[in-house]
């Protein structure tokens, strides 16, 4: 992840990670479903933990984390080995165009139609203003596989201090230092936070 530390400059106030999680089921492979969504490489939970996140992050900074459910465990881990501590969590809820909950996720057990984004802190360092105001739930549809609400980078600019760095970035945003190798796929029609938080 030297490239990682070549292609950023400077120490962040806030970081947003969507790592490319590998799904394994109990045998220690990955399960079926997930094979069939292979779009883009993967990371072992190790090499996730291994990104220089708290070279990167001020130090008192955010750091704002998207989890599958599944993954809860793994990633609660990571955010520690980062050097944050765990506070809370943001729940998008992907409802579909009628409203309804958006039944084509894929679980173990349960058909998922929500994720996380955790959200740790390093150092001691509250939310601004806003935040505390913010409920912790998003309600959006989803759309392209893995593409996460846009409505996102309003949010975190409100409850957060900048500089803001996201890491595997799959659109441009004003105003973020960015980094992932699909930062030009989809295009971003930023929307001010409005009624779906």
């Amino acid at each position: 992840m030297e490239e990682l530390l070549k292609t950023i400059s400077g120490r962040f106030g806030t970081i947003l990670i969507d790592p490319p999680w590998r799904f394994m089921n109990r045998t220690g492979k990955v399960g079926p479903e997930h094979k069939r969504l292979h779009r883009y490489r993967t990371m072992t939970f190790e090499e996730i933990a291994a990104l220089p996140v708290e070279r990167l992050a001020l130090p008192k900074s955010h750091l704002y984390l998207w989890c599958p459910n599944a993954l809860l465990h793994e990633a609660l881990t990571i955010i520690k080995a980062w050097g944050f501590t765990y506070k809370t969590n943001i729940v998008w809820y992907k409802v579909r165009k009628d409203g309804g909950p958006d039944g084509r996720g894929v679980g173990f057990y349960f058909r998922n139609v929500t994720e996380l984004l955790l959200f740790g802190v390093k150092g001691s360092l509250r939310t601004l203003s806003p935040g505390r105001r913010q409920v912790n739930i998003m309600i959006s549809r989803k759309q392209e596989h893995s593409r996460k609400p846009e409505e996102v980078y309003g949010l975190i600019e409100q409850c957060s201090p900048g500089p803001y760095l996201e890491l595997f970035a799959r659109r441009r945003v004003p105003g973020w230092a960015q980094w992932g190798d699909q930062v030009d796929s989809y295009y971003l029609e930023r929307r001010k936070v409005g009624s779906t938080f």
